[in-house]
């Protein structure tokens, strides 16, 4: 590994340290907004896990929130129905994520074209209407609710301190994730992917199965996400577990922010979430207005992402060839 690259990758990581210190004291800063804390470190979380794939790997999943709901539904019905503790059923969780992942990709991603993003909005209507129906496991339109949760290491799952710290732990292992890979050779294959797949195979690039692992690790933290989401809101039901709208909204925070990224996700994801947040009084369909808002702005002025746009702009800076590109 070259010194400017190893250079970079110390820069990156510092990076991740500096964002994951400002998240840490955000509940000591800011108590009285715990749940917007923990929205916003969750859908980064969230949105960087569906990078992996989208971004990187250039296949875009607009059913992502299969995996989301996946991870609820899964974590609690094993509390419910088998007794298995929340700490034992995250991991198994992410399995059944992986597991789906793998039969998923197998079959589409042979296939070319937009096959993909309509089957990923195809398995999560599946997966919602399996939901709404399987009434005497899943609890169908009724939903299911989340209680008497034993500790997890001493801690109290129910206190939103510790759910916003666990999804804190979430946001470092995907920030993590994304820095191996943009570091790596399989992020160099990623991209070489996403740009012409038929080239990577004339370089020896196995389009499956670099596709396959990328989707793998984005399902497994995406899994891990919604058994967070699950526990964070102890009641919800199909409709909203597996709603279109929440895969569309990590979709958006990846492009505002810049795909392929390191950071770009958790950019996006506090642009249109703290825009939201703070535009709450003032529009009654905020997410809608907002989010067109800033869409039109980023097509118009950054089509890169924001974060694209700020390494523009350090470029011209006349102190700019003195510095190391971003991750």
């Amino acid at each position: 590994m070259s010194r400017v690259a190893t250079r970079e990758g110390r820069r990156a990581l510092a990076g991740i340290a500096l964002v994951l210190a400002a998240f840490a004291a955000f509940p000591w800063v800011f108590g009285g907004k715990l749940n917007f804390g923990f929205s916003l470190v969750l859908f980064a979380a969230l949105a960087t896990s569906w990078d992996l794939l989208g971004g990187w790997a250039g296949q875009l999943s607009l059913g992502h929130t299969a995996f989301v709901g996946m991870g609820a539904y899964v974590s609690t019905l094993l509390w419910t129905r088998a007794g298995i503790p929340f700490g034992v059923g995250l991991p198994l969780a992410m399995l059944s994520g992986v597991a789906l992942a793998l039969v998923w990709g197998a079959i589409t991603f042979r296939l070319r074209g937009a096959y993909f993003s309509l089957s990923s909005i195809a398995v999560a209507e599946v997966l919602r209407i399996l939901a709404n129906n399987w009434v005497s496991v899943t609890g169908g339109p009724e939903g299911l609710s989340l209680n008497d949760l034993p500790p997890l290491f001493g801690f109290d799952l129910y206190d939103r301190r510790v759910e916003y710290y666990l999804a804190l732990l979430l946001l470092a292992a995907a920030l993590l994730t994304s820095w191996r890979v943009s570091s790596s050779r399989a992020g160099f294959y990623l991209e070489a992917i996403r740009e012409d797949q038929d080239s990577s195979m004339a370089m020896g690039v196995n389009p499956l199965k670099m596709k396959l692992a990328a989707f793998c690790l984005s399902a497994a933290l995406s899994t891990a996400g919604g058994c967070l989401y699950g526990l964070f809101l102890a009641y919800f039901e199909p409709q909203g577990a597996f709603s279109l709208d929440l895969s569309v909204q990590l979709v958006l925070m990846a492009i505002v922010g810049g795909m392929g990224t390191v950071f770009g996700p958790t950019l996006g994801a506090l642009v249109l979430l703290g825009s939201q947040e703070a535009f709450r009084s003032t529009f009654q369909q905020r997410s809608l207005f907002i989010y067109g808002i800033v869409i039109v702005i980023i097509v118009r002025y950054a089509p890169d992402g924001l974060l694209g746009r700020l390494r523009l702009l350090l470029r011209r800076a006349p102190w700019a060839s003195r510095l190391p590109s971003a991750p």
